[in-house]
């Protein structure tokens, strides 16, 4: 007589619906909480002539002074070719400048100008009615507790690194 199979229980499989209980559930979520948000903040910056590839670029620069080309790909997670396109589109509406670095003939550090600024602070005031939109169908501390979570699963404490 052959003997049963062995019983073998298999995780839920991705379904990218609510209620997926699969392990790659969470993931799911946050691409389809990303791709709402980026829509969002999309929106807030068309009105000003800048789309979020070169609002990365100025957050960079407002947080981080002058900063090199390659140091920016780096940090906004673009390649050396599409870095220098967003620098050259900043530099043409006036919002960055190149400046030399002193020791490195090669290399340029970008700059934010004042006009870069008065439109970082504008792309904020737009966002704002935007962005409460996105979580109006959370309870009363649900935004802050959502970015509270979020900070950790993106900014995960030395420890667990």
């Amino acid at each position: 007589m052959a003997a049963d199979p062995p019983h073998r229980t298999t995780a839920p499989r991705a379904t990218d619906r609510p209620g997926d209980a699969s392990p790659f559930a969470l993931g799911l979520l946050l691409r389809r909480a990303h791709w709402r948000a980026t829509a969002v903040l999309a929106e807030a910056l068309r009105p000003l002539g800048v789309e979020l590839r070169h609002f990365a670029v100025l957050i960079e620069l407002v947080n981080h002074g002058p900063t090199v080309q390659r140091d920016l790909a780096t940090a906004t997670g673009s390649d050396k070719a599409g870095i220098m396109r967003v620098v050259d589109d900043l530099e043409r509406k006036g919002l960055a400048v190149r400046k030399a670095v002193p020791g490195d003939r090669r290399a340029r550090a970008v700059e934010i100008t004042p006009q870069g600024l008065e439109l970082f602070d504008a792309a904020h005031a737009a966002a704002e009615p935007l962005a409460e939109h996105l979580v109006a169908d959370l309870g009363p501390g649900e935004p802050e507790q959502l970015t509270d979570l979020l900070t950790r699963v993106a900014h995960p404490s030395d420890s667990e690194a």
